[in-house]
């Protein structure tokens, strides 16, 4: 019969380890319970020996692993394997069936290495563990939870739902940058195009048909002299002004790859007069939500802080957290340091006071990022309906003006000739 190496704890929080013979990990995690222990990691026996002599024999098989799968396929994953779960099929053999039924690609050969993994010995969590690129820390430490409390399709539906709601709410906020990017790019290029293409003609017409440009008027002069600046050195100025918004989109990008730019980026982030409001909802929502699932998961605080932590996507509320984490550690409450950093406002700190006190930090953590989602989505659509006007407007004086400069010269003309 199998041996099964675990960890526990004990009624009064000591933790012990031990060995236990048992047919299955399930079977194993019932027994340490009857025990009067609450087990916090139950493994097979000597299965990373096993693990380590499949790899080696398959060696070439693990090629073409490496690559990022979508969230939503991730997330339809995640709810399949739920509801087999919820069947009550082995864990090997509803992943053998998900594994036929994706389509060529990364993801089949990944779910075909996790079941290997799972005959070698391993656990899910741990057979996922190896692939981050498709399941992150969050949905492995979800997993790993759910096979210690023997619920493992009530935590892969979590997951779904979460994954779900996250996809939502990036899909929102990228949906509400795009229509402004594309109109201010399309405007970008047309006035670009005008000062290269019309003004230069429009230029040469009006120096022949006037006293020189001392006779033009302030306006057309200085259009004219920008013209003539974009067309210099061959073009190359031009040239330079075209692709500055690209580097400037690179440069924010490698900014990115440093804590210390991270920070300062997302400290701007929620200061912007339109954004800020926005860029807060979300990141708040996306963090309480995170934690929830977690805790709701039995993670226990410490590591559900870490984890929120490590894919809250915004350094701000990230170096919150470990604040917050460094406090509980030294036995004061969540909401104390949370209401010190002032990152959040007083309902937030209020609603994760009363979820201690009465032992629901879960729900109340998810009611705040279900009304800050709401709030997210009141806030796309009063900011959309505000930027369409405004970059009609904006659009308007652009073009405006350059014709306006072009036909004021001839409108002088016209009043000198009658």
């Amino acid at each position: 019969m199998p041996v099964f190496q675990y960890q526990a704890l004990d009624a009064k929080g000591n933790e012990s380890k031990g060995q236990i013979e048992a047919l299955s990990n399930k079977e194993a995690i019932s027994k340490i319970r009857n025990k009067g222990l609450f087990p916090t990691k139950v493994r097979a026996k000597n299965a990373g020996k096993k693990v380590k002599v499949a790899k080696a024999a398959r060696g070439p098989k693990r090629r073409g692993a490496g690559g990022r799968v979508k969230l939503k396929v991730v997330t339809q994953f995640a709810r399949q394997m739920s509801t087999l779960q919820d069947a009550g099929l082995a864990i090997l053999r509803s992943l053998r069936i998900l594994e036929e039924q994706q389509k060529n690609g990364t993801f089949k050969r990944v779910i075909g290495y996790v079941a290997d993994d799972i005959e070698g010995g391993e656990t899910l969590s741990e057979a996922m563990a190896k692939y981050p690129r498709c399941f992150d820390r969050l949905f492995v430490n979800m997993v790993a939870a759910g096979e210690v409390g023997g619920v493992l399709d009530v935590i892969l539906s979590r997951v779904a739902d979460f994954m779900e709601k996250s996809e939502k709410l990036k899909a929102k906020v990228k949906g509400a940058m795009v229509y402004p990017a594309v109109v201010m790019s399309a405007a970008f290029l047309i006035v670009m195009g005008l000062m290269i293409f019309i003004v230069p003609t429009f230029a040469e017409v009006l120096a022949d048909m006037s006293d020189g440009k001392a006779s033009l008027p302030g306006l057309t002069l200085a259009l004219m002299n920008i013209s003539e600046w974009l067309l210099g050195r061959k073009g190359l100025n031009a040239l330079i002004v075209i692709v500055c918004p690209f580097i400037l989109v690179v440069l924010l990008k490698l900014l990115r790859q440093f804590q210390k730019g991270r920070y300062a980026m997302d400290w701007i982030k929620l200061r912007l007069p339109v954004i800020k409001q926005l860029s807060y909802k979300t990141t708040v929502a996306r963090w309480t939500r995170t934690l929830a699932t977690l805790v709701s998961a039995g993670v226990p605080i410490l590591e559900a802080i870490n984890i929120t932590r490590d894919t809250s996507d915004n350094e701000i509320y990230a170096s919150m957290l470990n604040k917050v984490q460094n406090s509980i550690r030294q036995g004061d409450t969540f909401a104390n340091p949370l209401r010190q950093s002032n990152t959040v406002d007083s309902i937030v700190v209020n609603m994760v006071d009363v979820g201690e006190e009465t032992g629901d930090l879960d729900k109340m953590l998810i009611k705040v990022a279900d009304n800050f989602d709401e709030d997210s989505d009141v806030l796309v659509g009063s900011l959309m309906s505000l930027l369409e006007p405004v970059m009609i407007i904006v659009l308007g004086i652009l073009v405006g003006t350059i014709v306006l400069a072009m036909f004021l010269p001839m409108i002088k003309m016209i009043e000198v000739l009658m």
